[in-house]
């Protein structure tokens, strides 16, 4: 995939993981592209390692595993974030 594949990718998958785990995170737009694509690199990584495929492209399997990923990230971050750990 190309570097605007990516970061569409990376949008529709922050976008997925944000509406699974609401909550009040800072950075909008663009953390959420982050937060995409490095849970799929995340998520990927994860998921070749223990045999279950990788990210291939805008496909089902590659969209859960990369929102899998990012749902692991998000929740690293929330634990790792200094101030309140209250639940918005």
């Amino acid at each position: 995939m190309g570097i605007i594949s990516w970061i569409i990718f990376g949008l529709i998958v922050g976008v997925i993981a944000k509406f699974l785990m609401p909550g009040s995170d800072p950075g909008g737009i663009i953390l959420t592209i982050i937060l995409g694509i490095v849970g799929a690199l995340v998520g990927g990584f994860i998921a070749s390692s223990i045999g279950w495929g990788s990210i291939t492209g805008f496909n089902i399997r590659s969209i859960v595993i990369a929102v899998l990923g990012s749902i692991i990230l998000l929740v690293i971050y929330r634990l790792l974030r200094p101030g309140p750990r209250t639940p918005a």
